[in-house]
Order: C-alpha cells, then sequence, then structure tokens
C-alpha cells in the first residue's frame, strides 16, 4: 500500500509495487495532492518493483510543478530513467534521508 507523511516541510511519498497505466491512478492523486500542498516532494521509490511509461510521464508532470526526489530507485525504475535520459532530469537520492537534505 502507498503511503504519504510529512518530514521536515516535505511530502514523502512512499510507491509499493508497480504501476502502470491501469494501476496509476492512486499513486498519482497521492503525488499530485504533496505537490499542490508540499514545495518539495520526495518519492520513497525502494520498494517499487516496475514502472512504465505512464509512470515515467506522471513523473515529468511533476518535475514541472514541484521540487521532486527520487529517493532509493530499484534498479528497474534507474533502468527506464537511464534507457529515456530521464535520469538527467530527475533528482535522484540514495535513501530517503539523502532526498530530505538541501
Amino acid at each position: 500500500m502507498d503511503e504519504t507523511y510529512d518530514r521536515q516541510d516535505t511530502a514523502v511519498v512512499t510507491a509499493v509495487d508497480e504501476y502502470d497505466m491501469d494501476t496509476l491512478q492512486p499513486i498519482a492523486d497521492q503525488l499530485s495532492a504533496a505537490a499542490a500542498s508540499h514545495r518539495t516532494v520526495v518519492l520513497d521509490a525502494s520498494a517499487l518493483t516496475f514502472a512504465d511509461s505512464s509512470f515515467l510521464n506522471l513523473l515529468i508532470q511533476l518535475h514541472h510543478t514541484t521540487d521532486l526526489r527520487i529517493a532509493a530507485p530499484q534498479h528497474q525504475l534507474t533502468r527506464l530513467l537511464e534507457l529515456t535520459g530521464a535520469d538527467q532530469l530527475f533528482d535522484l537520492r540514495p535513501s530517503v534521508e539523502d532526498a530530505l537534505r538541501p
């Protein structure tokens, strides 16, 4: 189950499991709500096991509306970001604790 919580005036959204166009809506709603109420949003991707282009599109949209940081991306997400060149766009951090630092 996905989770959102506040830490140091930053919203941390934890993504769990797989995301594709059929399962994207709950995490999209959480990330959008977090971006609407916080200047910085950390996506804890440590438990994310799969993400497709619809998830990537969501992240790109959020990048334009908030300071989005992606914490602890696993191999599949990292590979998706590298293959598309999006790894140069996003602020990738090794852990949530690192992502909470300026």
